[in-house]
């Protein structure tokens, strides 16, 4: 599989300034869950600056690291679909500046001009496929060594 592609290089100008029209600038202190798995999705963010890890909770009680983003990496896409809770947590492993989108915002904008949600949902898609392979290989790393004990 390719790598992700960025969703702000890839957009084209016109959708570029569409989507960033809505976009407030956040930040989030080294070591701040920015959210939880199986919490209310309703809102995404593009990295700016630092480092997010996204991590699922396995055997044990405390989340297990499977994928690292950075600058440019979109942070978050459960809010595109029911039941709008998050497959993953998220924590900032170093001071983060992002990009922050509210989901229904975005959701009206898609409505709202067909080609843009297209265009928006299409780039979505490819990194979501990317990410999901990604951490599978991650989980299936973490847990072969133990699979013949």
């Amino acid at each position: 599989m390719t790598a992700p592609r960025r969703l702000l290089r890839v957009l084209p100008p016109g959708h570029r300034e569409r989507l960033m029209s809505l976009a407030s600038e956040v930040s989030f202190e080294q070591s701040q869950r920015i959210f939880e798995e199986r919490g209310t999705a309703d809102r995404f963010w593009i990295v700016r600056s630092g480092t997010v890890t996204l991590d699922l909770r396995l055997a044990g009680s405390r989340p297990t690291a499977v994928s690292s983003l950075e600058s440019g990496d979109l942070l978050g896409w459960s809010w595109l679909f029911p039941p709008f809770q998050w497959d993953f947590g998220a924590e900032a492993l170093s001071p983060v500046r992002a990009y922050e989108f509210q989901g229904p915002e975005v959701q009206a904008l898609c409505d709202e001009d067909p080609a843009f949600g297209y265009g928006l949902l299409r780039v979505i898609a490819e990194i979501l496929a990317y990410r999901v392979q990604a951490a599978r290989v991650r989980v299936l790393d973490l847990f072969a060594p133990h699979a013949g004990r």
